[in-house]
């Protein structure tokens, strides 16, 4: 690559460490977070061949971004929850930032809803370092999506960015910190405000649950998004997830609308003779996340299972070590762990019932872990959720159950879309 223009170098030395393969779900994807089989060997130089080409330069073979993207994002029509005071860039394009625990996504979309940035790239988030750190690392994160995707910083409208809660409406962090912002800055720290002086643009706010209800949602619905409603829940270290009405983001009156694990769903039936009433790690008791999570796995399900078989392979495990491999042992059929996940479902249709009796969606969302399993295994476990989802005639009738994609995309994808839905209408 003697001839590789200096940009191109710039990008390889940022790259080249990142973790770069296909988005969950995407064909292709051997979920390592790394090159796969089907993956460019080199996406740095895949880079340069412009923003309609970021994929596989491989054998006549391009895969499209999104097949309804021209459709959906156009379907929505949501007024902003608050509107920045600063000005609108002058361009057509929105950087979506998803910022995690450990990483930070980024993908850029531009006014018709096309996503530049196929692809998935990660950078760290640093925020366990603090405010400062985070801030700059989004910056990079910012750098790296508008280098990527082959566009000028003028080009940009604005930023949809998400984080995990605790949060508020408009991006303050709560004042008691989160799992992910333990360092004490972090406490009633204004991270939307933040990053939109910092990068000199409107920044779009969403926790990171919603945005991926929001793109799951437009992503199925595509041209009729704006007419429909769903919920959303996605299994992972805890139970997120997102309520959306008519296209748009239900988000409360504090922001916390939607915040699904946390809803308190019925215990009788579920349970296991002599089973303890599971514990959420909020302070709560009984509620979805106890049952429907890896922590609920590690710190109620799976103790007290072992103690009904007390000479399984997990037994002596370390207990999140042991959380983990659950789902591996679920896959081939172990009877210990179909009675977890038979729990988990249960706990899921439950909470789907309930959401039934107050927003009577379209739609059921399903995302998480589970979805990356074993393909019969997943089958499984969805028809159980669906079992458990006690829904009227009525209601069968019309509602339907599916799969969130591309869950590791859809964080930023989301918020690109929100950004879009509140900069790029009107």
């Amino acid at each position: 690559h003697s001839s590789t223009p200096e940009s191109v170098e710039v990008l390889r030395q940022r790259f080249v460490p990142l973790r770069y393969g296909v988005a969950s779900g995407a064909a292709g994807s051997d979920n390592t977070g790394f090159v796969g089989k089907h993956d460019c060997l080199d996406p740095v130089a895949d880079a340069q061949l412009g923003k309609h080409r970021l994929t596989c330069p491989g054998p006549g073979r391009r895969i499209p971004v999104y097949d309804r993207r021209r459709r959906f994002v156009n379907s929505v029509a949501q007024p902003p929850a608050r509107t920045s005071a600063r000005v609108s860039g002058s361009g057509s394009y929105l950087v979506g930032l998803d910022n995690g625990g450990t990483a930070n996504k980024f993908t850029v979309m531009d006014h018709e809803g096309d996503f530049l940035i196929e692809r998935l790239v990660e950078l760290p988030s640093r925020v366990t370092e603090g405010p400062s750190a985070a801030i700059g690392a989004l910056r990079e994160a910012f750098e790296a999506a508008i280098e990527l995707a082959d566009i000028d910083r003028g080009d940009v409208l604005g930023v949809g960015f998400d984080t995990p809660g605790p949060a508020t409406a408009h991006g303050v962090i709560s004042s008691r910190g989160g799992t992910n912002f333990a360092h004490d800055d972090w406490k009633g720290y204004d991270f939307r405000t933040a990053l939109e002086d910092e990068l000199g643009l409107p920044v779009v706010y969403n926790n990171d649950g919603n945005a991926a209800a929001l793109y799951a949602h437009h992503e199925h619905f595509g041209a009729i998004g704006a007419e429909r409603s769903s919920i959303s829940a996605i299994v992972g270290t805890g139970l997120g997830g997102g309520v959306i009405e008519s296209g748009r983001i239900v988000r409360g009156a504090a922001g916390m609308a939607g915040e699904l694990g946390h809803v308190h769903i019925p215990m009788n039936g579920l349970l296991d003779d002599g089973q303890p009433i599971p514990r959420c790690n909020c302070g709560f008791v009984g509620d979805a996340e106890s049952v429907a999570s890896l922590t609920g796995i590690r710190n109620n399900l799976l103790p007290h299972w072992l103690t009904r078989y007390p000479d399984h392979e997990l037994a002596g495990v370390d207990p999140l070590d042991a959380a983990k491999q659950v789902r591996g042992f679920g896959e081939r059929g172990d009877e210990m762990a179909r009675h977890i996940f038979e729990q988990q479902a249960m706990a899921l249709g439950r909470l789907f019932t309930i959401a039934a009796n107050f927003t009577d969606p379209d739609l059921y969302l399903l995302g998480g872990g589970v979805i990356e399993a074993e393909p019969s295994f997943r089958d499984w476990f969805l028809e159980r959720v669906k079992e458990h989802t006690l829904l009227r005639d009525e209601q069968r009738d019309v509602a339907s159950f599916a799969l969130v994609t591309d869950l590791d995309m859809a964080g930023a994808r989301g918020s690109a879309i929100a950004a879009l839905s509140m900069l790029g209408h009107g």
